[in-house]
């Protein structure tokens, strides 16, 4: 893992916004709008103090319904006839050249390198050839998807197998193998990410036990956790993952275009201010307790 956990003195007024360390570009499949150039012009215009770009890295074929790939052009070209989603490889030279292009380019914003690497811990190898290619500054491990016989699906379809709320279950359920099936990732993004396509009132506290289980798997692994704006991180998950032990939190706007850069970051970075945590010395530090 690229970023350590050890808290640093803060030397930044509580005003200032957060860095967005979960931000996508052209160089992620699924990233029809994006623009690192665009992005990082953005970040200039917000006084946003640093920004990683967090490419997608994913390797598992999951398959998506007849309606996801209606609503997605980006999904439906990926998609072979039977639907199944199939992420291209992605070019880390390439990558990296345009990262530092944009270094020369913006001498006045930190600009860290990254991924966003899914199911982590089910294709090591192939993951660390990727790595190998260079420095990443910044590594995120999510789980976007359920493996149902030998299929993987995404919510919505992992919702239309089990129910919302037993689907959400066993998401969360699945988190603790992520965490130890992989030690690449110093961050673990969106926790929540099936309430972006949840119908009806969201209410955490109905998974509880669960929401733990996976905060506890994450904070003795030494990660820090993303508090990810695309959709606000209730707070009460915020404070189980204090009470779990969790030292550390990481800003995220899952931006994949300029215009959605350190979205709704005001309102995110006060609640996390609210429940103990401050920034570190560098602006790109994880916030600590």
């Amino acid at each position: 893992m690229s970023d350590a956990l050890t808290p640093t003195p803060s030397r930044r007024g509580s005003a200032s916004l957060p860095a967005d360390s979960h931000v996508h570009s052209e160089w992620s499949w699924d990233a029809a709008f994006g623009d690192m150039g665009a992005t990082c012009e953005r970040a200039v215009e917000l006084e946003l103090p640093a920004v990683a770009f967090t490419e997608h890295l994913d390797h598992i074929v999951w398959t998506a319904d007849h309606d996801t790939l209606e609503e997605s052009p980006v999904l439906a070209s990926h998609a072979d006839a039977q639907g199944r989603v199939i992420a291209p490889p992605f070019d880390a030279a390439g990558y990296l050249a345009a990262v530092e292009r944009c270094r020369e380019r913006f001498p006045g914003l930190r600009i860290l390198s990254g991924l966003e690497i899914g199911e982590p811990h089910l294709h090591t190898d192939a993951v660390a050839r990727v790595l190998s290619a260079g420095r990443f500054d910044r590594v995120l491990g999510s789980m976007h998807a359920l493996l149902i016989g030998e299929t993987f699906y995404e919510p919505p379809g992992f919702f239309a197998h089990y129910g919302q709320e037993e689907g959400f279950r066993r998401y969360l359920l699945g988190i603790p193998a992520v965490v130890a099936g992989s030690e690449v990732f110093s961050v673990f993004a969106h926790i929540d990410f099936p309430v972006r396509f949840w119908t009806g009132p969201f209410d955490p506290q109905r998974w509880e036990e669960e929401f733990r289980l996976a905060l506890r798997a994450i904070a003795d692994g030494g990660r820090a956790l993303e508090v990810n704006s695309k959709v606000p991180l209730h707070p009460a998950i915020l404070r189980w993952w204090r009470e779990e032990g969790g030292a550390a939190v990481s800003f995220g706007s899952d931006a994949h275009s300029p215009g959605s850069l350190a979205h709704d970051f005001h309102e995110v970075a006060h609640m996390v201010e609210a429940h103990g945590f401050r920034p570190g010395r560098r602006p790109h530090d994880f916030w600590t307790r």
